[in-house]
């Protein structure tokens, strides 16, 4: 499975080691491989900072949505508050799962595979890091 990392505020390079260290030491979670950190342009709103981006393959026990709230949780110790930040805006830490093997999840909280990934040449070029190619990945997924 597949996570992206971003950080556009504050310790960017300090956000993302964060964010690799706490899902590495949970349970059930583990870091198998990390692509290269790449600066990005910001998609969104103007005014903002780069982006430091990275992909993460993880090896997980966790249900998808499980996955999501302990992202969530992990967001919220370096202040990101989602309900009070615009869409798209500037974060200290962004965790999204980009893809979950094969499966494919529709709920309220949760698609994936995430639907921007067509969209995001920086996920793509991450995740060629780590030997996938997206297409064949989201080819995977059964519909």
């Amino acid at each position: 499975m597949y996570l992206a990392l971003g950080s556009n505020l504050g310790d960017r390079a300090a956000h993302l080691a964060h964010a690799r260290a706490r899902l590495d030491a949970l349970p059930g979670v583990r870091v198998a491989a990390a692509s290269p950190v790449e600066e990005t342009a910001p998609l969104g709103p103007a005014g903002q900072d780069p982006y430091l981006n990275q992909m993460l393959a993880l090896r997980t026990t966790l249900e998808p949505e499980a996955l999501l709230d302990a992202c969530l949780a992990v967001e919220a110790e370096r202040g990101r508050d989602r309900a009070a930040s615009p869409r798209w805006g500037a974060r200290t830490l962004d965790l999204d799962v980009v893809l979950f093997g094969a499966r494919r999840v529709a709920t309220p909280r949760l698609r994936v595979p995430h639907p921007e990934l067509p969209n995001r040449d920086f996920w793509h070029r991450g995740l060629a890091a780590l030997g996938v190619d997206w297409r064949e990945a989201l080819a995977a997924v059964p519909a």
